[in-house]
Formats: C-alpha cells, structure tokens, sequence
C-alpha cells in the first residue's frame, strides 16, 4: 500500500522549517571590520569611540560603524580596501595599549542569532582569512636552556657534596663554575661531562652535548655545535607544536600552521571570529615562576643599588602610597615553572572570590615544590607573572620591531601548609586574564619567543572568485539534474527535484549547525552529494518502472519501488560513508574538509531520497483515488 505515516509528515515540516531557519544565515553577507581590544591596563569605552572615529575621519576610511561589543569595540567598513587602510591608520595611533586586528563581522539578524543559528565558516581558500608569519628567536631559545642548564650544574654540584664558589653564565653563551681550589676542577669537570653530556636523541654514537674544560680552579662548560644545531630545530619544532594547541583551545577550524626556512613559523587562521584574541594568544609568552621571597629591605636595594648575591629585585603589581610598584626581594634560584605544568583551569577562588588558576605540576615540578614547601612552612613564596610582549616604533620611517619582557609579582604568600603537585595561584586582575593565562599554561609554553612580522588578508580577490565557480559549479549541476529528470521521469523528476532542493538545504543547515568550516573541496563535496543523491532516485524511480512492467497497479508500484530499492540504496551510501570516515580519520586540511561535506551530505540525502521523497510522491499519488496509470 501506498501509504505514510502522520507523524513522518509532520517529521518533513519539521526537517523543512528548521533547515530553513538554521541555512537562512548564509544568505547574509559577513562586513569587513578592524576589531580594537585592550591591553592590560588599558579600557574600551565612549572615550576611546570617539577617539576611533576621528582618527578614521582625518585619514579619510569611511566606515559603517564603530560599536563597542563585550568589551571590545569593532570598526564595520564596507571593502576590504578600507579594512587594511584603518587597520594601518589605528595601529600607530592606538601604540602597545591596544590589540588591532582585522576581522569580519556578521550581519544576521539578532532573532537569528538568538536562536543560535550561525552561517558556515568559510576557509581560507575561499574568505580570505587572516595570516600570520612569526618569527622565532633563536637567541632567547638558547639563553633559556642556559639559564636551565647553569642551574642543573648547581644542583648537580650541591648533590655530591662538591664546594663552589659560583655558577655563572657568560656573555660568549659559556658557563663558569668557580671553585674554591684547583683541584677540585677537574673532579667538577667529569661530574658535569658524566651527568649532564650524553649525547641527546637523534645525535650520533659517541657525540656529548657538552664540552667541559679546566682552567685553573675553574670549570668552562659549553653546548656542543651538534647540541646547538638541535636546539635550534627542536625550539622551531615545539613552537609549531603549541601553537597547534593554542589554536585548537581557541577553536579554530582547518587552521594551517606550518615552518617556513629556519626561523619563521606561517599561521593561517580561517573562519576566526575573534582575530585580536588569537593574535593576542599565539604571540603570547606568558607563564609563572614560583621563587622564594627573602628577607630584606627591597627600597634600601633599590635606592643604593646593593642587592644580595642570592636575591634578585622584583615589582609587585599593586602599587604603594607613593603611586609607583612596590619592589620586592626574590630568589635567583626558581623552584617551578610553567613548562612543568600539565593542568591549569580558571576559575575563582572560593576564599577571597577572587579570579585564580588551579595548577597541576608533573611529577618532577611536584617533588620539587613538595620539598620546597616541606622545609619552609609559614615562610613567603611569590608567583612571578612574565610576558613577553612585541612593540613597533617607527625610527626614521622605518618600522623598528623591539620586545618588551613584563615581569610582575601577582602574589607574595606564606606557606600554611606542605603541597605538591596540585594548588591555586590567585592575585590575577580579572576573569579574562585567568582565562587566557589558563589557557596558555595548558597549551604549553613556547620554547622561544615570537615576534608577529607578518599579519595580512590572504587574496579576498581569489576567495570571492572561487566561491563564485563553486557556487556556479553546484547550480550547474543542478540544473543539468532537474532538466534531465524532469525531461525523462516527468512528474516523478519534479519530486526527485523537489527531494534534492531538500537534501542542500539540510546539507547547509547541518553544517552550519555544527560549525563546519567550508572549503573549496567542501564545496566539491556538496557538489558530489547532488550526484549520490541523484543515483538514490535513479534506482527508485527505475524500480518502480520494472514494478509497473511487471503488471502491477500503479499504487502498489510505487510503494514496491521504494521498499526495494532502499536496501540497495543503504547499502551503496554506507560504503562511501565509511570512505568519507576513512578521508577524515587520516587526511588533513581540505581533505577533512571535503570528507565532512561528503558524509554530511550522504546522510542527508538518504533521508530525502528514501523518506522525503516518499512522502511528496503519496502526497500526490496516494488517498482513495484509484490511478490507472503514472507520470514516470
């Protein structure tokens, strides 16, 4: 019989309407704009508005729109021609207390977005997104795993009970451990060569990564040009490897990041709706160091210069009655840091209510903060916020890339109690900033610094053009689709049209709804989706042709050409779904993207082929009318 249920109908509607409503935000098209978030210390208000608007006026940009939105204010222009000349006109004005970044705004309407509908992402190929090319530094990479290394010799030196004098770093990239008498040296030497100059993974047999030598009562450590050379290569590679993480926090779809030569790292970011955050993220350096707090006068340190050889001067965050940061006695020597953690979450602390970060050490980070904590109970610890943070001056017309490092004490506490791997360091300004450092300690730590040398629309000219062939490419397809069906099926390739307009929107919809990125081959993939879908009707329609052949009455043809051909037709789109699982399980990139679009669609389309078209055909052809014969 040919018949369907109530309930499958009112199914259809409901696939219709929200399909409708959730594709409807691709019909509205994205503005260019230049999104302005502060710094720390810095605030967005009418103040900054109006400051914005004038600057733009003198410079001549026309723009739509300046609004302030969750903090941040955004610049609506109306071509990119004038986002890159606002962008350019800003970023001088505004200096090191504001982040300027280009972005896109969206233009759907707030009922749309109340409801969480959203259009799709597009990618790189096909928007124009925002690139980026970073810039490494080697030297920084290099004077921190000196820094780690000085202080492993102490250690090392401490442990087996070997007196010294001092372990210090010199300018020549050398460290100097001064012991009390000559014949200490050469004891001093072999410790260091045994313990800390194995050859490092991937150096050849037989190779030390150090070369150790006596001079006097003195040891001269260096690194291997082997060691180096790795050094080099691993600091490239673990940058690559965090920002990975960093982005993927953010939730950045498709993004490419890749190394470029030998010290540049190449970052493209599609679909970003907050770039000044991502910017803001990926160059970021932040971290923590946990130190001892000393005894002392820190003002008297300051005033006459005189610090202790153990100590080093710091600067709280807060400031003191006389308006200036207040300084503060801290240890040379760091008991754990950042690159130690494997946990961070933000949230608030529920003694004071104030913005905080839990930490989690790894094991060799929590025996140490273990051991300090157990011998110095009821004495202070601070938590050293540091940030490395890129500046641009223009000096005699040229652009003068500098790196300021901001190092703050955001907290001085006494120890009450021992812990270990797992605590709450507080003291942070707001929400934001325990999120973002969270973030940042979870994703990992940059093995060097970067500076931003490169920050650019990839061709929005070469976006609109291929979006402009693949939209084309799909109508075309589907016109050549309906003409054909139509001219040969007749009434049944009106409903084989009507199914297909179905399964796009449903295509759209869904992808829209989990926030797919579109890329030229996703648009590929939609394209090839028409085609399976057709191959679906192509079997009913044929079954139901041999059924009428076969003698039987036209009603019962149709309902035997459906329930027979659905089979075959499940069958068949497993298969290329488990081909599309496969593309997306080991492809990469646009690959991903068109294995998405490829199984979305296939989904979608055994839908509409077996079920929505069913329903439009008994629509027509079903009730008690009897039917002699059909347009097929």
């Amino acid at each position: 019989m040919l018949t369907y249920a109530r309930w499958q109908y009112i199914v259809i509607l409901i696939v219709l309407v929200f399909g409708g409503l959730y594709a409807l935000p691709n019909v509205f098209p994205q503005d260019p704009s230049v999104q302005v978030t502060a710094n720390r210390g810095s605030v967005v208000d009418e103040g900054l508005r109006s400051r914005i608007q004038s600057e733009l006026g003198a410079a001549g940009v026309s723009f739509k729109s300046v609004d302030i939105d969750n903090g941040n204010l955004l610049v609506r222009l109306p071509n990119p021609d004038m986002q890159v000349k606002a962008a350019d006109t800003l970023r001088p004005e505004l200096g090191n207390d504001y982040v300027v970044a280009l972005n896109v705004a969206s233009t759907v309407p707030d009922w749309l977005d109340a409801i969480g509908a959203a259009p799709m992402v597009l990618g790189l190929d096909l928007q124009g997104g925002v690139h980026f090319t970073m810039q490494v530094d080697q030297a920084a990479a290099l004077d921190k795993r000196l820094d780690v290394m000085a202080e492993d010799i102490r250690v090392l030196l401490r442990e087996n009970r070997v007196r010294y004098q001092s372990v210090e770093r010199r300018a020549d990239g050398a460290i100097l451990a001064t012991l009390p008498n000559a014949q200490d040296a050469e004891s001093a030497r072999k410790l260091v060569m045994e313990s800390l100059g194995q050859a490092s993974p991937g150096m050849m047999a037989g190779q030390s990564s150090l070369d150790a030598q006596v001079e006097g009562s003195t040891v001269v450590v260096r690194m291997s040009e082997a060691e180096l050379g790795r050094l080099t290569a691993d600091a490239i590679e673990q940058n690559v490897g965090t920002l990975r993480n960093r982005v993927n926090a953010l939730g950045v779809s498709e993004p490419i990041i890749q190394r470029q030569g030998d010290d540049r790292i190449v970052v493209q970011l599609p679909g970003v709706q907050d770039t000044a955050q991502a910017k803001r993220i990926i160059g970021a350096t932040a971290t923590l160091e946990y130190r001892a707090a000393l005894e002392g006068n820190a003002y008297d340190a300051v005033a006459t210069g005189i610090v202790p050889p153990e100590a080093r001067v710091y600067y709280r965050r807060d400031v003191g009655p006389d308006g200036k940061p207040i300084p503060v006695l801290l240890s040379r020597r760091v008991i754990t840091t950042g690159d130690q953690l494997v946990g961070a979450t933000s949230g608030l602390d529920p003694q004071s209510g104030t913005p905080s970060v839990s930490v989690r050490l790894n094991a060799a980070g929590g025996q140490r903060m273990f051991d300090f904590t157990s011998q110095n109970v009821g004495k202070p610890m601070a938590v050293v916020f540091i940030e490395r943070l890129p500046e641009v001056r223009m000096v005699d017309g040229k652009e003068v890339r500098t790196t300021r490092i901001n190092e703050e004490v955001i907290s001085v506490a006494n120890i009450n109690g021992v812990f270990g791997r797992d605590f709450q360091t507080t003291g942070l300004d707001s929400m934001q900033e325990a999120a973002d450092l969270a973030l940042l300690l979870r994703s990992g730590s940059l093995a060097a610094p970067m500076d931003f040398i490169e920050e650019r629309v990839v061709g929005p000219s070469l976006g609109a053009e291929n979006v402009e062939r693949g939209l084309k490419a799909i109508v075309f397809s589907f016109a050549f689709t309906l003409v054909f069906f139509v001219v040969y099926y007749r009434m049944f390739g009106v409903i084989t049209c009507l199914a297909l307009i179905i399964n796009l929107v449903m295509v759209v919809a869904v992808m829209s709804m989990f926030g797919a990125t579109l890329t030229l081959p996703g648009l590929a993939g939609i394209a090839l989706t028409v085609g399976l879908s057709v191959d679906a009707n192509v079997l009913i329609n044929e079954r139901i042709r041999e059924e009428l052949r076969a003698g039987l009455p036209a009603k019962a043809a149709i309902a035997a050409g459906y329930e027979k051909a659905s089979g075959s037709i499940v069958d068949a789109n497993i298969t290329a779904i488990l081909a599309g699982l496969a593309l997306f399980a080991f492809g990469t990139g646009p690959v991903k993207g068109f294995a998405v679009a490829l199984v979305v669609g296939i989904l979608t389309s055994m839908y509409t082929a077996v079920s929505a078209s069913r329903g439009i055909a008994t629509l027509i052809y079903g009730g008690r009318r009897k039917l002699k014969s059909i347009a097929i």
